[in-house]
């Protein structure tokens, strides 16, 4: 049997395989930190061309696994074929409605510069970079998920094609099971092509980020606890430990800068935004401050996320509880004389509001009681580099575990994890139910598949 040659013959993107010129830049994920071996790649040209793909896998006895750019890649593909969904176009929003329809390759960026001429947005995350599909598909925790909860739950459907290669559409009258599914649970159960969501009210949108030197970093993790805990769901507050690498595309200031920094989106009035934001005003030192009234497209701005690919190494935990000492832990582990080095980041996201209320109807993400994130970035270029980022993040992630309850956002999850760590025990039960009777051949292969023990 030759792979390549059959899927040639049935679909009308570019099919590579080992020893094509093409082929090991195209099975590369978006975090080049991950290997990512597979049988072969396939550019899907449309919907018809994924049908194809799941049918040919089928066929053959293989999986599939599906990558629109490659962002939450796990490593979990040898043997399987990639089908990459980025050519999966299109962008149609209906303002009247309040309602997107995206196709799989369309980036979270895209959504916010259609959207916002409307006032309307997207529950997008920090990085305008991601795709919609993989991201809602995890669930998605946004800037404005304090307001409006998880992503998946805005989803009003999905164009699919499921694991016996059959095309159609999944709402929650067509087929509430597989809807649940697909709102949280990954990509194991069928392969997403298009997505329905609801979109939000932003007729004014506020946010930036402001910077200190590392020693202020004790005034602005009280000003940022006080903050949060009075924050009305319209306003998100992350507070981070930083280092600046010493590069020439970091300008100055920043360059080289061990610091302190917070990031705020609020849904409202500037001068609400800076009423609420009054005790970081008082602490002085400050070396940027971005803040003011954005447009939403302008959404990916705050944290200035990379938009290229890269290698990254991040491990996130969800905090039981973030009081006097959780917070001392972190400044004691994360800020001592050495700084967050070898990594990058040390960052807290406020969570609560509407996330961390039961939702009818909801689907697998269901709500997180806990309201506090814990993750911990390292950007490993070497492999000393990646040996010194791991060891790193063992000593905080072990120093903090009397206040870490051991689950996370799937979004969150990294290579190595399981789907078993984002999910309560009930709900992962009921996914696993889900897969063996929607694909017992197994042709479908998530990045987290929930049957991995």
């Amino acid at each position: 049997m030759n792979i390549g040659s059959d899927l040639r013959q049935v679909v009308r993107g570019r099919v590579l395989t080992a020893g094509d010129e093409a082929f090991d830049t195209a099975r590369l994920p978006w975090n080049r930190a991950v290997e990512q071996p597979v049988l072969a790649v396939v550019e899907a040209e449309d919907a018809d061309d994924v049908a194809a793909v799941v049918r040919a896998a089928g066929l053959a006895g293989l999986s599939v696994s599906t990558q629109p750019s490659g962002h939450g890649a796990s490593g979990n593909t040898d043997g399987t074929i990639l089908l990459r969904t980025g050519r999966l176009r299109g962008v149609e929003v209906r303002p009247g409605e309040r309602l997107a329809r995206v196709g799989a390759g369309v980036s979270w960026g895209e959504v916010l510069s259609e959207a916002g001429g409307h006032g309307l947005t997207g529950l997008a995350g920090s990085s305008p970079a991601t795709g919609v599909v993989g991201y809602t598909l995890g669930g998605g925790v946004s800037w404005f998920a304090r307001k409006y909860g998880y992503a998946a739950n805005s989803v009003r459907a999905f164009d699919v094609v499921t694991a016996d290669g059959a095309r159609t559409r999944v709402d929650a009258g067509s087929d509430p099971e597989l809807f649940w599914a697909l709102r949280g649970g990954g990509g194991d159960f069928a392969v997403v092509t298009a997505v329905e969501f609801d979109l939000h009210p932003a007729p004014k949108l506020y946010g930036g980020r402001i910077v200190w030197p590392a020693d202020r970093a004790a005034d602005v993790m009280a000003a940022f606890r006080e903050t949060a805990a009075e924050a009305p769901e319209e306003l998100t507050v992350w507070f981070s430990l930083m280092q600046f690498p010493p590069l020439p595309q970091v300008p100055q200031p920043l360059r080289g800068l061990s610091a302190v920094l917070v990031d705020v989106a609020h849904l409202g009035e500037a001068d609400e935004a800076q009423a609420l934001l009054r005790r970081f005003e008082k602490i002085d030192g400050r070396v940027l401050d971005t803040r003011g009234p954005l447009p939403v497209a302008a959404l990916g701005d705050i944290c200035a996320e990379p938009t290229d690919p890269g290698p990254g190494s991040i491990l996130a935990q969800l905090l039981t509880r973030f009081d006097d000492q959780a917070a001392a832990a972190v400044l004691a582990e994360a800020a001592g004389s050495g700084g967050v080095a070898p990594l990058a980041l040390v960052q807290v996201r406020h969570l609560g509001g509407a996330l961390a209320r039961p939702v009818p109807g909801a689907g697998a993400c269901g709500h997180v009681e806990e309201e506090y994130l814990l993750s911990l970035l390292g950007v490993p270029f070497t492999p000393e580099s990646a040996a010194a980022v791991a060891e790193r993040q063992r000593e905080i992630s072990s120093a903090l575990v009397p206040y870490t309850s051991g689950r996370k956002p799937f979004t969150n999850l990294g290579p190595g994890e399981r789907a078993a760590g984002a999910f309560p025990g009930d709900v992962l039960a009921r996914l696993r139910d889900v897969k063996r009777r929607r694909d017992p051949l197994g042709v479908l292969r998530s990045n987290y598949p929930v049957l991995d023990d």
